[in-house]
C-alpha cells in the first residue's frame, strides 16, 4: 500500500472533481493544480497550490506550457525505492507527486462540431495531460493515476479504509486504464488529421464528398458486456461500444425485458434495424439468419406487421423483428401470437409492454431512432481487416433509366422502389419480388 501525500489535479471534465479533491484534503493530501481547476477548487474553500509556484515558471503560450517541467515529471517518474533517483530528486528540489488526476481536452467532441475550423481542432490537442498521464502510469508502482471521474468514489473509499493509501492492485488497474485512454486519444487525433489531409487550414473545410479511408486505422472500442457465447456455444463473445458513435446505435439500445441477448440475436437485430430504417412510412422487418423473410409498410404499424408476416409465416417462427415506430397495444397483441427471439422498436407504449410481458423470454429492445448510419463497416480476414463505408445509396426512381421495351406504370414503379430498398439488405445475389408496399418473395444468394 502506498500512502498518498501529494496529488496534482488538473481536469478538463470537472465532473465530481470538487468532491473528490475535498475528500483528498480531508485525508491530509497536499493538492497542486492549474488554471480553471485551481480556481474551481479554491471557490470550494480548498487550499490549493499552483503548479507554477512549484516549477517557478508561469503558465504560458495560451496554456500550451504549464506542466511540462522536471519538477512535475521528476516528481512523477522518480522511483521511490531507487536511492539514486531519490538523491537526484533531493539535489534538484523535486518533491514526489503520489497521485495525478487528469482528463484531457475534448478533442473528439471539438472535431465533430459542424463547421469547426482547423485551428480550433489543433488547439484541442492536449499535450501536458497525456504527458502527465503517461509519466504517472509508467511509475504506477509509486503513483496513482486517475483519468475517469467514475473511479473517484472507489479510490476515495479505499483511501479512507486504508489510512490514505492506494493498493498495488488498484494502481495497476488505474495505469492500464490510463494507457488505454492515451492510446485512444492519440488514435482519434491521427484519424482526424488524416481526414483533414489536403484541406485548407484557412477555410477549415473538409474535402468535398467526405474524407478518404485512412492510411492507418485506429480502433477504439470499449467492452460493454460479455455475451453467453458467440455464434456457436464453444466460442467466446462480447459486445463492444464505439465511443465515437456518441451513444447511437444498437450497442446502446435499452433492453426492457427478456433473456440475455446472444451474439446471433445482436447480428439479426442490426440487420432488422437497418432495413426498417430505409422507410419513412410505418414499417416492419422480420429477419431470419440475417436475411429478411418479411418486410412491409402501411399506414398503421399493426397492418405493416400483419403483411410482413404473411410473406413467409413459417420462417418467421423464431425470428427477430424490427419496427420503425412506437409499438402500440394492437401491434403487440398480434406480435405476442408468434414465437419471436427479439424485437426492437423506437419505443413501446405501456399497454404494448403489458401484452408482451406474457412472453417472458422475448427480448424487447428500445432504440431512439431508425436509419442512423455512422462509422465504417469492418470485417476481419486472416491477417487483416476489410473496411468499407456504409451503403447509403437511396432509391431515386425519378433518376432511373428505363431499358425495357415497356416502361413500368406508376404502381409498378412504386413496387420497384420498395423492392430496391429491400434488396440492399438481402445477402447477394438478391432477388426481391414486391407488390404495393410488401415483399411477396425474397431470394438470398445460395450456393
Amino acid at each position: 500500500m502506498k500512502k498518498i501525500a501529494r496529488a496534482l489535479v488538473s481536469v478538463s471534465d470537472k465532473t465530481g472533481v470538487e468532491d473528490f479533491a475535498a475528500g483528498l484534503a480531508s485525508l491530509g493530501v497536499d493538492i497542486l493544480s492549474t488554471g480553471g481547476t485551481a480556481r474551481l477548487l479554491r471557490a470550494r474553500g480548498l487550499t490549493v497550490r499552483d503548479v507554477s509556484d512549484v516549477t517557478g515558471f508561469p503558465e504560458m503560450m495560451d496554456g500550451r506550457v504549464k506542466t511540462l517541467h522536471p519538477k512535475v515529471h521528476g516528481g512523477l517518474l522518480g522511483v521511490r525505492s531507487n536511492p539514486e533517483h531519490v538523491r537526484q530528486m533531493q539535489e534538484h528540489g523535486i518533491a514526489p507527486i503520489d497521485m495525478v488526476v487528469v482528463n484531457l481536452y475534448p478533442f473528439e467532441k471539438t472535431a465533430a462540431k459542424p463547421g469547426v475550423h482547423f485551428e480550433e481542432i489543433i488547439e484541442n490537442i492536449d499535450i501536458g495531460g497525456p504527458s502527465m498521464i503517461r509519466s504517472a502510469a509508467k511509475n504506477f508502482a509509486d503513483v496513482a493515476v486517475l483519468v475517469d471521474p467514475e473511479d473517484y468514489g472507489l479510490v476515495l473509499e479505499e483511501m479512507r479504509l486504508s489510512g490514505g493509501s492506494v493498493s498495488d492492485a488498484t494502481r495497476a488497474h488505474l495505469a492500464r486504464k490510463a494507457f488505454a485512454t492515451t492510446a485512444a486519444y492519440d488514435g482519434a487525433i491521427s484519424t482526424t488529421l488524416q481526414k483533414w489531409a489536403g484541406t485548407s487550414a484557412e477555410t477549415g473545410d473538409l474535402p468535398a464528398g467526405g474524407a478518404k479511408l485512412p492510411e492507418r486505422l485506429h480502433l477504439n472500442f470499449r467492452k460493454l458486456a460479455d455475451l453467453r457465447y458467440g455464434e456457436n456455444p464453444h466460442q467466446q463473445a462480447a459486445l463492444y461500444e464505439d465511443p465515437a458513435a456518441g451513444g447511437r446505435g444498437l450497442a446502446r439500445a435499452r433492453q426492457l425485458q427478456g433473456k440475455e441477448l446472444s451474439y446471433n440475436n445482436l447480428v439479426d437485430l442490426e440487420a432488422a434495424w437497418r432495413l426498417v430504417g430505409e422507410f419513412d412510412e410505418p414499417a416492419t422487418a422480420i429477419i431470419k439468419h440475417t436475411n429478411p423473410c418479411g418486410i412491409a409498410t402501411a399506414d398503421r404499424l399493426r397492418d405493416s406487421y400483419v403483411q410482413a408476416l404473411s410473406v413467409d409465416p413459417v420462417s418467421a417462427f423464431g425470428s427477430v423483428i424490427a419496427f420503425n415506430r412506437s409499438v402500440d397495444a394492437g401491434t403487440a397483441e398480434e406480435l405476442a401470437k408468434l414465437f419471436v427471439e427479439a424485437v426492437v422498436a423506437t419505443k413501446f407504449e405501456p399497454a404494448a409492454l403489458e401484452k408482451l410481458a406474457a412472453r417472458k423470454n422475448l427480448r424487447v429492445m428500445e432504440m431512439p431512432a431508425a436509419g442512423d448510419e455512422y462509422g465504417l463497416q469492418l470485417k476481419s480476414i486472416g491477417g487483416g481487416l476489410l473496411v468499407q463505408t456504409p451503403d447509403t445509396l437511396i432509391s431515386e426512381p425519378d433518376a432511373w433509366k428505363c431499358v425495357t421495351e415497356r416502361a413500368p406504370g406508376k404502381l409498378e414503379l412504386k413496387a420497384l422502389a420498395f423492392a430496391w430498398r429491400v434488396a440492399k439488405h438481402v445477402k447477394s445475389n438478391a432477388i426481391v419480388f414486391a407488390r404495393d408496399n410488401v415483399a411477396v418473395g425474397i431470394g438470398a444468394g445460395q450456393m
